[in-house]
């Protein structure tokens, strides 16, 4: 494909320093191991989540992806491989991925900014609530399917079933 763009498109930066800037705001644990990344934790209702956020500048593009201290044991992968799936049909931003070295689960997202004037502060605040949102719905799904013993279709009807009003 022939790009319209000129070689010397204005640079709107790195969206990296912008997320710093939010995550010191809510005093949230981070680092940053370089000028393109950035690991920050989060405490959830259920456990705390690590987010890792890497610039991709040549692609104009940020990855993202939240995951947390859960192993699936090999006799239980199928199941949360099945229910991983199921529960992405629901969503409409990112997605979750099984990773068979380890049988750990993340949520990802890559947000692409070229020929924008860069990420915006509701952007990423979007998608750190969106990420933590859809971890905090999925882990006890999870958790029924793997240490519970449900089958998958009652586990994601639970994490899907919504509340209303406090107990």
């Amino acid at each position: 494909m022939t790009s319209l763009l000129r070689l010397n498109e204005l640079d709107p930066g790195n969206p990296i320093d912008l997320l710093e800037e939010l995550v010191s705001a809510n005093d949230w644990v981070f680092d940053r191991p370089s000028d393109e990344e950035l690991a920050i934790q989060v405490q959830g209702k259920w456990v705390a989540y690590h987010l890792w956020t890497v610039w991709h500048a040549h692609m104009r593009a940020m990855s993202f992806a939240c995951h947390f201290d859960f192993r699936i044991p090999e006799a239980k992968r199928r199941e949360a491989r099945e229910l991983i799936a199921r529960f992405n049909e629901t969503l409409w931003l990112g997605h979750f991925d099984f990773v068979s070295e380890d049988g750990s689960v993340l949520f990802r997202h890559t947000i692409p900014l070229r020929g924008t004037a860069g990420a915006s502060v509701e952007q990423l605040e979007d998608l750190v609530d969106t990420a933590v949102a859809e971890c905090e719905r999925f882990y006890p799904a999870l958790q029924l399917v793997v240490w519970g013993g449900q089958a998958t279709g009652d586990a994601l009807a639970a994490a899907l079933m919504e509340t209303v009003g406090e107990a």
